[in-house]
């Protein structure tokens, strides 16, 4: 069976940019074959800033939005994010679906497809492998950099990836698989 990754859309913003970065990325994943990978958009979810009641680690969700997100990411073998850099870090959008669920994040690995302007995202995404270290996340070392991405759309807003990115992309999806098999043992045992 083929691993299973998600390629996460992290901004929900009016007018962003990462749902073009994002699909360029899962048509990349998808085509490289590792991994059997689906777009997923946090936007999709509408999840409020964190309201449940009870601690996440004991999975008794009460709102339907947080058991679709749980759904959700208890599928994947393996996430990569498309986070922007909003004052050099992550966008809240991205901590507060970290929150909402534990487990099911639990002994997976993650990259990041990070965007911004001149540092192309590399502030957001250094902070993120942070903060998924603390749900058992093992995040890859390896990750694509967007610098200035609205000027690699072309004029129907599709993203135009370079060399660079798409050589990134490579080596991160193969670190990412070979974190994702050996974390399933873990995972199922």
């Amino acid at each position: 069976m083929a691993l299973k990754l998600h390629t996460i859309i992290c901004s929900t913003r009016p007018g962003r940019v990462g749902p073009s970065i994002a699909k360029w990325f899962n048509e990349f994943a998808n085509a490289d074959g590792r991994f059997e990978s689906k777009l997923i958009d946090l936007a999709d979810f509408q999840l409020p800033i964190y309201n449940e009641p009870n601690h996440p680690r004991l999975q008794k969700y009460e709102h339907d939005h947080t058991k679709a997100w749980s759904k959700s990411v208890d599928e994947a073998d393996a996430y990569v994010y498309v986070i922007p850099e909003y004052n050099y870090c992550p966008p809240s959008s991205f901590t507060n679906a970290l929150d909402y669920v534990y487990n099911e994040w639990n002994y997976k690995p993650c990259g990041f497809v990070s965007y911004g302007g001149v540092s192309g995202g590399l502030r957001s995404a250094q902070l993120a492998k942070q903060l998924v270290t603390t749900l058992k996340m093992m995040p890859m070392m390896e990750g694509v950099m967007v610098q200035m991405p609205w000027n690699l759309l072309d004029e129907n807003k599709v993203f135009q990836a370079n060399e660079h990115h798409e050589t990134s992309g490579k080596a991160m999806l193969e670190e990412l698989e070979k974190w994702a098999q050996a974390l399933q043992a873990i995972r199922q045992g």
